[in-house]
C-alpha cells in the first residue's frame, strides 16, 4: 500500500462516521441552520429590506421573503457587484461564480468565506465515503482528472470572478495537486476541442485511476482516446477504478461509457451547482443521493406543480414525502434567500434523507396538459434501450403541434451509439413505456388527441456539432432533455438524418 492511500483510510473512516452522524440529526441540523442564517441575514441590507429583525420562525420568514429566481434577486446582487458591503451576507463575497443562465444571460452567484467549504468538503466527503465503504483507497495513489473551467479569474466589483470549477481548482488540497491532471496551463485553454486534445495528450500514457466530469464530456474524452489508440479505456488505464459524475442523469450514458471502458467501474454521483453542493452519493448500496443537511444550506421544498402559482406550499425537511416531485428552494450562507434553483427532486428515502434529481422546472412538455418531465422520458428511453440492446449517445424531446385534430405528437431526436434492428418496434417500446409512466400522456393517446411519439435520428456527433455551433461545447454545458417549444428541434435540423 502506498503512502497516500495508507493515510487516507483512517481519515475516510473518520469522515464517514461524521456523515452517518449527520444523517441521524438532519432535521435538527436544518432547524439550527435556519436560526444561524436568520441571525446573520437580519443584519444585512436584504434583511432590513424584508424586516427580518422581527422574524423568528420559518413560517414568519416565508411570509417576509417570497421565492425568487436569479432575475428577481438581481437588484441585490448588482449592489454587491458595485462593491457594496453587507448586502446579502456580512461583508463581501470572496468570489463570484460566473454561470450562463437559460433565461438570465450571465449570472453572478456569490461565494462567501462561510460557503466555500460546502463546495470543497462535500466533494471530499463523497470520495471518502466511497473509500470507507469499499475499501478501495488505491486510486489516491494514481493520477486523477478533475476537469475544470479556466482557473484564471477576473474581478467584478473587486471580487475574483470565474467559473465555479475554476474557482474550486484553486482549493484542491496540496497533497492531491501532484496527482491532478490536466495541468493548470491546459485548464486555462478556452476553446473546448483544443483543450480536449491537450488533455488527451497529457493523460494518454499516465496511470489514470479516477476521472471526474459530466457524462457527455467523459464520453467525448473516451472517444478521442479510442480514436488515437485503438484501445479500450481499461487497456489504456488498467488501474482506472472510480468515475465521479454529476450535472445530468447518468443512466442514458451508462451503457456506452462502460462499453468504451471495457468493464464496469465504481461510480459516484454528485449534485453540485454554482449555488451550492446539495447532495452526494454516500453509498454504493443505496438508491439516491444523501441531502447535504449540515453544510450552510437551509432547504425548502415546493410541490413542483405549485412553483409558479401565487400561493406555493413551502415545506421544511420534516414535511416531505417519498415519491413527490419538489422544486428545490435554498437559503444559504452564500447570501441566497428563498432562491428557486430551477431543479426538481424526489425523495427516495426519509431515513436518511436521500433524493434523486428528477429534472428542471422549465424543462417539460405540456403542450396538451400531459406535463411530461425529464425523469419520465429518460426512464422510457433507457428501458427500451436495455430491452433492445442498443446504446444511446444523446437525445432531446419536443412537441410537434398540428392544427389538425389527432395529428400532433412528441418528436424525439435521438443519436444512437448502436441502432435497433427494428426502429418501428423500438419506437413503440419507448411510447408504451411513456404511457405507463405518465397517465396524462396515456389518456391523450387513447383519446386520439396525440399520435404515438416519433423518433428522428440525429447523425453521429450531431449534438456535439450543434453545441459547437451555439458556442456551448464542453465544460458544464448540456443539452436540455425537454423543451415545450420547437426552438431546439428546429436548430437541430442540419444534423438530423
Amino acid at each position: 500500500m502506498k503512502f497516500k492511500s495508507f493515510l487516507a483510510k483512517p481519515f475516510a473512516s473518520y469522515v464517514s462516521k461524521q456523515v452517518k452522524r449527520s444523517m441521524q440529526q438532519a432535521v435538527a441540523d436544518q432547524d439550527n441552520l435556519f436560526k444561524s442564517l436568520l441571525k446573520t441575514v437580519a443584519t444585512t441590507q436584504f434583511g432590513q429590506d424584508h424586516h427580518l429583525e422581527s422574524v423568528n420562525t420559518p413560517s414568519e420568514f416565508r411570509q417576509a421573503v417570497p421565492i425568487r429566481d436569479y432575475e428577481q434577486l438581481k437588484p441585490w446582487i448588482e449592489q454587491v457587484k458595485e462593491g457594496k458591503h453587507n448586502i446579502l451576507w456580512k461583508g463581501k463575497p470572496i468570489y463570484f461564480a460566473k454561470t450562463s443562465g437559460t433565461t438570465s444571460g450571465v449570472k453572478y452567484i456569490p461565494i462567501t468565506k462561510e460557503s466555500i467549504p460546502n463546495h470543497i468538503n462535500t466533494a471530499r466527503n463523497a470520495l471518502l465515503c466511497y473509500m470507507s465503504e469499499s475499501g478501495n483507497s488505491a486510486f489516491a495513489d494514481g493520477n486523477m482528472i478533475f476537469l475544470s473551467g479556466s482557473p484564471e479569474l477576473e474581478r467584478v466589483g473587486g471580487v475574483p470572478t470565474g467559473r465555479l470549477s475554476g474557482i474550486v481548482n484553486h482549493h484542491i488540497p496540496s497533497y492531491l495537486r501532484k496527482n491532478q491532471l490536466p495541468t493548470y496551463e491546459t485548464n486555462c485553454i478556452d476553446d473546448w476541442e483544443t483543450k480536449l486534445d491537450k488533455i488527451v495528450q497529457e493523460t494518454m500514457n499516465r496511470n489514470m485511476t479516477l476521472i471526474s466530469g459530466i457524462p457527455p464530456w467523459m464520453q467525448m474524452y473516451f472517444d478521442r482516446l479510442q480514436e488515437l489508440s485503438g484501445k479500450k479505456i481499461s487497456e489504456l488505464f488498467p488501474d482506472f477504478s472510480v468515475m465521479v459524475h454529476g450535472g445530468v442523469n447518468f443512466e442514458p450514458y451508462r451503457a456506452r461509457l462502460f462499453e468504451s471502458i471495457g468493464r464496469e467501474v465504481a461510480t459516484i454521483e454528485t449534485f453540485p451547482a454554482s449555488e451550492g453542493f446539495f447532495a452526494f452519493q454516500d453509498s454504493q448500496n443505496a438508491e439516491g443521493l444523501l441531502l447535504n443537511t449540515n453544510s450552510g444550506i437551509w432547504f425548502e421544498f415546493v410541490p413542483a406543480a405549485e412553483i409558479f402559482s401565487e400561493n406555493q406550499t413551502r415545506l421544511g425537511l420534516h414535511e416531505v414525502k417519498v415519491g413527490e416531485n419538489y422544486a428545490l428552494v435554498i437559503n444559504s450562507n452564500a447570501g441566497l434567500w428563498s432562491y428557486n434553483l430551477g431543479d426538481t427532486v424526489k425523495f427516495v428515502s426519509l431515513d436518511p434523507y436521500r433524493i434523486i434529481v428528477s429534472g428542471r422546472i422549465k424543462h417539460f412538455i405540456s403542450a396538451f396538459g400531459e406535463h411530461v418531465i425529464g425523469e419520465e422520458v429518460e426512464y422510457s428511453l433507457m428501458k427500451a434501450a436495455t430491452e433492445a440492446g442498443v446504446h444511446i449517445t444523446e437525445f432531446t424531446v419536443a412537441p410537434l403541434i398540428s392544427q389538425d385534430k389527432g395529428k400532433s405528437y412528441h418528436e424525439w431526436f435521438v443519436e444512437f451509439g448502436s441502432e435497433p434492428d427494428n426502429m418501428e418496434a423500438f419506437t413503440s417500446l419507448v411510447n408504451n413505456n411513456l404511457r405507463a409512466k405518465n397517465i396524462y400522456y396515456d389518456d391523450l393517446i387513447k383519446g386520439n388527441i396525440l399520435l404515438p411519439l416519433r423518433i428522428t435520428r440525429v447523425k453521429k456527433n450531431g449534438f456535439i456539432d450543434y453545441m459547437k455551433s451555439v458556442g456551448k461545447l464542453g465544460g458544464q454545458n448540456k443539452v436540455p432533455r425537454l423543451s415545450n417549444d420547437r426552438k431546439l428541434a428546429e436548430a437541430l435540423g442540419p444534423w438530423t438524418e
